[in-house]
Order: structure tokens, then sequence, then C-alpha cells
């Protein structure tokens, strides 16, 4: 497994697209379309940028995970849309990516102390991940998601 996140852009965005989680998962995550829209219509306000990634192995489009964040703060650094293709579930790529994308945050953005991100209630294979990792619940609810955060742990 060579798992690498690579920016969408006009000539994987079709690809990115038409990734699908399964049936049972459709209601727990936005598809890519719906997460790619946020980075233009910026639906969280003007201060977010969105940082859309597809998830490769090697050559192979395995999944979609996107960034969203807040310059300047410590704690707004977040995980979103965050999805691996039917046809490529239980079979590692969701902790490989997720571990990627802890990298990328933690190296592109120095300050950052905190990542968070939303999980449904139900989706309890996305939670068994999470707290995997150490994200844990921060109280708050927000519909039918709750927020978890993971500590970023740095070493100097």
């Amino acid at each position: 497994m060579n798992i690498q996140l690579k920016p969408v852009t006009r000539d994987n965005w079709e690809e990115v697209i038409n990734l699908k989680v399964k049936e049972s998962q459709r209601h727990f995550v936005p598809s890519a379309a719906v997460s790619l829209a946020k980075v233009y219509i910026k639906p969280d306000g003007e201060q977010v940028e969105y940082i859309p990634f597809s998830i490769y192995d090697h050559d192979r489009m395995v999944g979609f995970i996107m960034h969203a964040y807040e310059e300047g703060t410590v704690n707004m650094y977040w995980i979103n849309g965050f999805i691996i293709d039917e046809k490529f579930q239980r079979s590692g790529y969701g902790r490989a990516g997720l571990n990627e994308m802890i990298n990328w945050i933690k190296n592109k953005f120095p300050i950052c102390k905190e990542i968070r991100l939303t999980v449904h209630k139900d989706n309890h294979y996305a939670r068994d991940l999470y707290n995997s990792f150490g994200f844990l619940p921060t109280g708050e609810v927000w519909g039918d998601e709750e927020v978890f955060y993971f500590e970023v742990k740095r070493s100097f």
C-alpha cells in the first residue's frame, strides 16, 4: 500500500464525484460532490478555507478527504467529507488515509494543536477508527453528529 493525498483538480474531479460508499453508509457522510461544492459556497463562512484531496494507492483512487481550517487558530483544523469507495472498504485504506491527512495537517500548520471532525452517532465503523487514533468527543453535538477532537502532539 502506497497512500498519497493528491489535490482534486480538473483532471480528477469526475473520478472523485463517482466515488460511492455502501448504501447503508450514505446517510452518514456527504457525497464528494457536496463536499466539493463547499469549496465554492463556503457554508461555514468566508473565513474557512477548504482543501479537497483524493486518496490514492499508487495510481488508483480509493477515496476522498477534505481539510477545512480557519487561518491563525489553534483548534479549527477539520477533517470532513471523508469517504473510502465501497470497492476498497475494509482494506486498511481508511486508516491509512486518515493517518496521511493528520500528518499533512501537522506538517502544513505548525500552529495546530487540535484536529476536529464530526461523526454520525450511528456510524460505528468510523467511530471505532477515530477512537483508535485517539480522537475523543468534545461533548458538542450537531444534529446527529458528535464533534471529536485529536490533540496534536509535537516533538521538538
